[in-house]
């Protein structure tokens, strides 16, 4: 009942989405997931001279505007998308890394209440300056620069009003259309529609929460304390909660403006060293990165240091997951084809490939590394072939790798922008060799030989326990074994709907015949001369057969 109810509130939502689908040439897709009605308004409302030029234009190119049209929440869908080089080809990542979260700016007056109400008093009390132009809008939030009491010089970011509401509502459309592309779309399946959405409803969730944002951002400076080189805005609290929050102003040269660093001196190597190491430690050191270094949130101050701002998107990776990295490079270095096909199930954690095909594959990837020593590895290169070769196989990383390989590609690119010789394996070596030599530590192999122990002897403690209640279930005749087969339950659900029509149509077959027998009776009340109860029996079974062909009509069995 809750799922009907929450459909009819979002309806107006549905049509708007459907006709900008198939505004793009989508409207077979629009039909299948059950919104013909939609599809027909649409190329009422559409001219098809438009029609037809949107549906010449490449599919990545059609999805991506799509996307933009449709809005914020689907913008920063495509922008997580974008870090899914597991699952989508270098031209659809392409197409997804030009969408941006630029829109047009809220009013002042808009936003004026509901800082005051975040603020506790109004911004011209709080603050000894507040611009009420913003310094740039975003989909989520949009920024402007203030004054404190003291002088420092910071931004606020404001959530901009009313927007929870509309991500709740098209997140709700995402999550059903994710579950019917699963059931309904078998090609589609390799893109884990629902495991997409689940991974961007808590990236986008999280990031309405620009607290959460600011904790991240602590997090990162902790990591750093020992880096004088590296800036991370300190956040003023006083002044932060879940739709605003305080930072420090950041006053540095873009990154990606050459002409302005070389023109302030700055040594552009030096930069593009630092910044690799910058992530590097924050992914195989801290196994916590910022998962979003694009040009636009790297900052040089005049001192040669590197601020990194905006730390809405990061990404973890656990002790286990920077193990597993390790496992990949060493048999890509020892030339071991089993090692590395381990790691890449182990991530993919699905059995249903070609193992043989895959085997033989993984054989050529790492005979193409053979010999290459760690230093010289080209790490970006790398990870697009692995990323190539699971979408071959029609398999996925954990969107934790995914968003890790998406960000050495990205840094890669920045490298060379600053220094045409950047050696990203170069930098990364030092890293790696004291990361694998930590694997052998004699402590570190200590505490992983406790924690294996550990977990043995809980094991070896509960089998008994185990294995006696099993017993007992057989022994009760209890035992019983679930399977869950997605095509048997829709056959299922057709059956059902065949069987309550055929009920209608038995229950209506004797309606008729008994309202005949009732006509052949005298006496009796009557209506225009004929006796009462027959020709209501015939108008309820005129009734049901009309409800009836109509069912099977608009549920295309009419066809």
């Amino acid at each position: 009942m809750w799922e009907h109810l929450t459909a009819v509130r979002d309806l107006g939502r549905v049509h708007d989405i459907a006709s900008i689908l198939v505004h793009y040439g989508f409207g077979d897709m629009v039909h299948r997931l059950g919104l013909g009605g939609a599809v027909a308004r649409a190329g009422k409302v559409l001219p098809l001279s438009q029609l037809s030029e949107s549906a010449a234009l490449p599919a990545p190119v059609r999805v991506r505007r799509a996307l933009e049209d449709m809005g914020p929440t689907f913008v920063k869908l495509g922008q997580v998308l974008a870090t899914r080089v597991d699952l989508f080809a270098p031209e659809w990542i392409a197409e997804f890394g030009k969408l941006h979260s630029q829109a047009p700016a809220v009013p002042y007056e808009a936003i004026h209440a509901q800082l005051c109400e975040d603020l506790g008093a109004p911004p011209g009390e709080v603050f000894r300056h507040f611009e009420t132009t913003p310094m740039a809008a975003a989909s989520i939030a949009q920024v402007h620069r203030a004054t404190l009491r003291d002088g420092r010089q910071v931004v606020v970011k404001v959530r901009r009003p009313g927007i929870r509401p509309v991500i709740e509502a098209d997140l709700r459309l995402l999550q059903r259309a994710a579950q019917v592309f699963e059931s309904k779309f078998p090609e589609w399946r390799q893109f884990q529609p629902v495991g997409v959405v689940k991974q961007f409803r808590a990236s986008l969730m999280l990031e309405l929460d620009l607290a959460a944002e600011c904790h991240h951002a602590e997090r990162i400076a902790a990591n750093f304390e020992g880096h004088p080189e590296i800036v991370v805005p300190p956040v003023h609290w006083d002044f932060t909660s879940e739709r605003v929050n305080v930072q420090d102003y950041i006053d540095g040269i873009p990154v990606a403006d050459t002409a302005a660093l070389d023109a302030a001196g700055i040594d552009r190597r030096l930069i593009a060293r630092r910044g690799a190491q910058t992530i590097l430690k924050m992914v195989l050191e801290d196994g916590f990165f910022h998962a979003d270094p694009h040009p636009g949130n790297v900052f040089v101050l005049r001192d040669s240091r590197i601020a990194v701002i905006d730390y809405g998107m990061v990404g973890r990776l656990s002790q286990a997951r920077r193990e597993q990295i390790l496992s990949l490079l060493h048999g890509l270095v020892d030339h071991d084809p089993e090692r590395v096909g381990d790691v890449l199930m182990e991530w993919t954690g699905q059995s249903d490939a070609d193992e043989g095909q895959l085997a033989q594959d993984i054989d050529a990837f790492v005979e193409r590394y053979h010999g290459v020593k760690l230093g010289n590895l080209d790490l970006a290169a790398m990870l697009l072939e692995v990323t190539a070769l699971l979408r071959a196989h029609k398999l996925a990383m954990p969107s934790e790798l995914a968003l890790l390989a998406k960000v050495f590609i990205t840094l890669e690119g920045l490298g060379r922008t600053l220094d045409p010789e950047f050696d990203m394996a170069g930098e990364a070596a030092p890293f790696l060799r004291a990361a694998m030599f930590g694997r052998y530590r004699p402590r570190a192999l200590a505490r992983h030989g406790w924690h294996v122990l550990g977990d043995t002897a809980r094991f070896l403690g509960a089998l008994p326990r185990d294995l006696q209640r099993i017993v007992r279930v057989v022994r009760g005749g209890k035992l019983k074994v679930h399977i869950d087969i997605d095509h048997l339950k829709e056959f299922s659900t057709q059956i059902d709907h065949s069987a309550n029509r055929l009920t209608v149509g038995v229950v209506l077959a004797a309606l008729i015949v008994g309202s005949s027998i009732t006509l052949t009776v005298e006496g009796g009340p009557t209506l225009l001369g004929l006796p009462l109860f027959g020709l209501l029996g015939f108008v309820g079974a005129a009734l049901a057969g009309a409800w009836l062909v109509y069912s099977i009509w608009r549920s295309g069995g009419g066809r």
